[in-house]
């Protein structure tokens, strides 16, 4: 009697084309690496101290110290008067003047060496003054002048709080929904601002070049929050050398737009004080390095969602060929693309509506107002973005297609 069996093995799952494809991936990954590990330290600031700008000093030319402050009345009172920015341990005497353009606020002192004391804050009125009601909390600068006398004055509004309550809801969102792998991405963020605060804002503040100081603090953040966020794996490992091979593509398309458009950011006022008291400072740099790391989120989005699509694809039919993942995948990416640009575009006009709502008044041509500078800086950044997101989707699946082979064996 004869027995005959046949045995059929399905493995299911993404495989590499092959090992040297898995292997050139990873080399040119692990170079990347290196080469970013010793761009930050040729270019690692020199952590001199630089002179405070005028603005934010105080009157000893050290950094301005803020207290905090809460509001016990408000009211309308004759201008001027000994109390006003004082320190006083009493509340003042009621003057009310009802047709007086001033209006006197009592702040008590909630911190600092004058604590439980209080001082009289003087605003005119008008636009742009801060209306303060009795309980709001405020903080105040405190100045100290040559013979000792302290005075204060009104600096922001206190947001500690409603901020710290908007950042925990949104990590506990995160993490509700997106479970460890969100915890994962909060810790990316975290050192993206890192990079950003220790490394990229110092450099650029000593003078280095812009574009590879921007390029090593992008691709550093690239690697932390990639891996970070969706663990080591063959499929991170093809977004991010798409989205490296797009940020590099997105830093020669930046400088081209910054040449060709004359774009100078001296349109924008805080780039006008940057270069008063700034010197050093490289005002079109300044905007070259914010073009190159403005892309960094959105190409990110695009690589990733790429990546993981390609592979997905592949795990789920074992008799399509590359080419058809690939073009499966592209069909994604389109519409991806598609609605990208738009949250480029859209994110610009909904931050920039007083400014369009300004233009609109003031009976200029939509040339005029489209490529005026404070513009065109926008519309470039838009471009520079889109192209390098439009060129980033076939550039990944290409690579992840590669990468992500199902394998079928009877």
């Amino acid at each position: 009697m004869t027995h005959s069996h046949a045995h059929s093995h399905t493995v299911r799952g993404p495989s590499p084309l092959g090992p040297l494809a898995a292997k050139i991936v990873v080399g040119v990954l692990v170079a990347v690496g290196v080469a970013v590990v010793a761009g930050a330290a040729l270019l690692w600031p020199s952590q001199e101290k630089v002179d405070i700008p005028l603005p934010f000093q105080n009157a000893a030319g050290g950094a301005v110290t803020t207290e905090a402050g809460e509001v016990i009345s408000a009211g309308r009172a004759e201008c001027g008067g000994p109390d006003v920015g004082a320190v006083i341990t009493r509340p003042p005497a009621p003057a009310e003047a009802a047709d007086t353009p001033c209006v006197h606020v009592l702040v008590s002192i909630g911190s600092g060496p004058n604590a439980d004391a209080m001082t009289v804050l003087e605003f005119s009125s008008g636009p742009g003054q801060p209306t303060l009601a009795p309980g709001d909390h405020i903080r105040l600068s405190r100045q100290v002048d040559q013979a000792g006398v302290t005075t204060y004055a009104f600096y922001d509004y206190e947001r500690t709080w409603p901020l710290v309550a908007l950042a925990a809801v949104f990590a506990v969102v995160i993490v509700a929904v997106a479970r460890w792998r969100g915890l994962r991405a909060l810790f990316g963020i975290v050192i993206a601002f890192l990079v950003l605060v220790v490394f990229l804002l110092p450099a650029l503040r000593d003078g280095a070049p812009a574009i590879p100081v921007a390029l090593v603090a992008s691709a550093a953040i690239l690697y932390a929050v990639i891996y970070l966020a969706h663990g080591v794996s063959l499929r991170t490992s093809a977004a991010l050398l798409g989205t490296l091979t797009s940020l590099l593509l997105a830093a020669v398309l930046s400088w081209g737009a910054i040449g060709l458009a004359h774009l100078t950011g001296l349109s924008e006022d805080q780039n006008n004080e940057v270069a008063a008291y700034l010197g050093q400072v490289s005002i079109t740099g300044l905007l070259l390095a914010g073009f190159i790391i403005g892309s960094l989120g959105v190409l990110n989005d695009v690589t990733v969602t790429q990546a993981s699509t390609v592979f997905e694809l592949a795990e789920v039919s074992d008799d399509r060929s590359r080419r058809a993942i690939f073009l499966g995948a592209m069909r994604v990416g389109r519409d991806h693309i598609a609605s990208t640009v738009y949250t480029l575009v859209l994110a610009y006009a909904g931050s920039a509506l007083p400014l369009l709502l300004l233009f609109s008044v003031a009976n200029r041509s939509l040339g005029d107002v489209l490529t005026s500078e404070t513009v065109a800086i926008e519309i470039a950044r838009s471009a520079v973005g889109g192209i390098a997101l439009a060129l980033s989707v076939p550039l990944t699946t290409a690579i992840a297609a590669v990468l992500a082979k199902p394998r079928g064996a009877a």
